[in-house]
């Protein structure tokens, strides 16, 4: 059985699609800059600086993500 839908609620599916990918870029972002500034810190020993400015890095890139992503969403 085929379900034909309208333009209206491809547009909400298309929605809905991009802002459940919110939860998994942010923590996506703050997971991969975590990760480097570990590994960074054990190559150059100065833990936990760079553990913690990388960490930091990323949740700012991953708030700034979800934002441009919800922005998106709310414009069209």
């Amino acid at each position: 059985m085929i379900i034909k839908i309208d333009s209206e609620q491809a547009d909400l599916v298309r929605k809905l699609g991009w802002l459940s990918s919110v939860g998994i870029v942010l923590v996506a972002c703050i997971f991969f800059g975590l990760a480097i500034g570990y590994y960074l810190d054990k190559w150059l020993h100065t833990a936990p600086w760079l553990t913690l400015s990388f960490l930091l890095f990323g949740m700012i890139a991953g708030f700034w993500n979800s934002f441009e992503i919800i922005m998106r969403c709310l414009k069209e």
